[in-house]
């Protein structure tokens, strides 16, 4: 199936593009009316997961409403520990919660990597169900979280305001921590790998909790574990070159050692100057992002003008995929992800 739109791949690989592509971290989510409208349908967030139809139905909602350059995959990053057995359940107001957390040495020891042509074949199912309904429309981003941000949840239970029990693991039993991220990171290069054969065009490891760790923590508890995913990503499908992205929350002060893990592109939160992330990196990598979340709590012209100020800090050149800092937010207004997909969309860098 030919791809009519392939400015985002092409963004990712450094490539000259006409204009800079533009997709949202959590594009498909509480903001849109349809998407609550669909969500209320499957009765919990699990089997609107769990519902290849469902899933396709939510990940095409923002395609369908806005310009954006990519779609991604609707699932969570915690379905690969729910395969490992963890007994993932969703506490209404709560968040997400394990029934089955790894305290125990005995249960680390006998974690053991999920196939996810089975365990998790309803991922799969529902990649191919999206990619047939996009009609290469756009592409398809494939994701996994990270295996320290994974093992946050699987050791914590759920979401955690210290981390206590992870970084009392991390002091006292490294060896522990360490087992628990080996077979993770087996998990998730399996993981994406599966979705990458099922048609994902490029895939996103999300570290949402890498950025709470200590600079020498990063990169043995997190980093290093990232690189050995990236390492073992199929590389080439369907003819081209199947990208991969790298997103620590957080991470600003190492964009450099990120920049190194053999990913092509490194995301980047709103705490950190484009330009500067820019100059830091130099051509080593793409970037994706980076505009505040919040930006969009704000009106039409608040939104045209922080928007603009992310690209004029980028520069002119290739190797921009605009973003945001983080996951959009359930209160914004529709209408403002349209003025910024207008926006980014519209601008030229002078002599471009």
């Amino acid at each position: 199936m030919t791809l009519q739109n392939d400015v985002f791949l092409r963004a990712l690989l450094r490539e000259p593009t006409p204009y800079t592509p533009v997709w949202l971290m959590r594009q498909a989510g509480r903001y849109l009316p349809e998407y609550r409208a669909t969500r209320a349908r499957a009765g919990d967030f699990l089997t609107l997961c769990k519902t290849p139809e469902l899933a396709t139905e939510v990940t095409l909602q923002p395609i369908d409403r806005f310009g954006l350059d990519a779609a991604i995959l609707f699932s969570d990053i915690l379905t690969v520990p729910d395969a490992m057995g963890l007994g993932l359940y969703f506490a209404e107001g709560e968040g997400p919660k394990f029934q089955r957390p790894l305290r125990d040495e005995a249960a680390i020891q006998a974690l053991a990597a999920p196939d996810p042509t089975v365990e998790l074949r309803y991922v799969m199912d529902a990649v191919r169900s999206i990619r047939r309904a996009l009609g290469g429309r756009v592409p398809l981003i494939g994701f996994s979280g990270s295996p320290f941000t994974l093992a946050c949840y699987m050791v914590e239970g759920g979401g955690s305001d210290d981390f206590r029990h992870i970084k009392t693991m991390l002091y006292r039993r490294p060896d522990l921590l360490h087992r628990i991220l080996d077979v993770t990171a087996r998990a998730v290069t399996d993981y994406l790998n599966a979705q990458i054969e099922a048609g994902a065009q490029a895939v996103m490891i999300f570290d949402t909790w890498g950025g709470t760790l200590t600079p020498h923590a990063y990169r043995e508890f997190s980093l290093a574990y990232i690189a050995r995913i990236v390492a073992g990503l199929t590389r080439e499908a369907e003819g081209r070159r199947v990208p991969s992205i790298v997103f620590t929350k957080g991470g600003g002060l190492w964009l450099e050692a990120i920049a190194e893990c053999g990913a092509d592109a490194v995301g980047v939160d709103w705490t950190v100057s484009l330009g500067e992330a820019r100059r830091r990196v130099g051509d080593r990598v793409a970037l994706q992002g980076n505009l505040d979340p919040a930006a969009l709590l704000g009106d039409a012209e608040a939104v045209r003008r922080e928007a603009v100020r992310v690209l004029e800090a980028f520069g002119p050149g290739p190797g921009h995929v605009f973003n945001l800092g983080h996951g959009i937010s359930q209160h914004v207004d529709p209408d403002n992800v349209a003025v910024l997909v207008e926006t980014v969309h519209a601008f030229r860098h002078r002599g471009d």
